[in-house]
């Protein structure tokens, strides 16, 4: 028996996976970042802050309109490392 996969009308089916691919895209971008925060010694607290606006910016060009969906996911990841990271409490 030979399992074919049905794409849904209207190229739904390439919007979808090329989404899931800009997702994975930004999941990785953001790992970095918060790679190079937390392990990088030499790493100022600007450099840092500007590492996490140019993500923003990164993340915004890939899902426009997302603006709120990042503030709530992303933004609280990356300030709290940035707090642990330079003892900003």
């Amino acid at each position: 028996m030979e399992v074919r996969r049905v794409e849904p009308p209207g190229g739904e089916y390439n919007e979808r996976m090329e989404e899931a691919r800009r997702l994975r895209r930004l999941q990785v971008l953001i790992s970095m970042v918060m790679s190079v925060i937390g392990q990088d010694p030499n790493l100022t607290l600007e450099e840092a802050a500007e590492m996490a606006a140019n993500a923003r910016r990164a993340a915004l060009s890939m899902f426009p309109d997302k603006e709120l969906a990042y503030d709530i996911i992303y933004r609280p990841r990356l300030q709290r490392l940035m707090n642990e990271r330079f003892r900003l409490h």
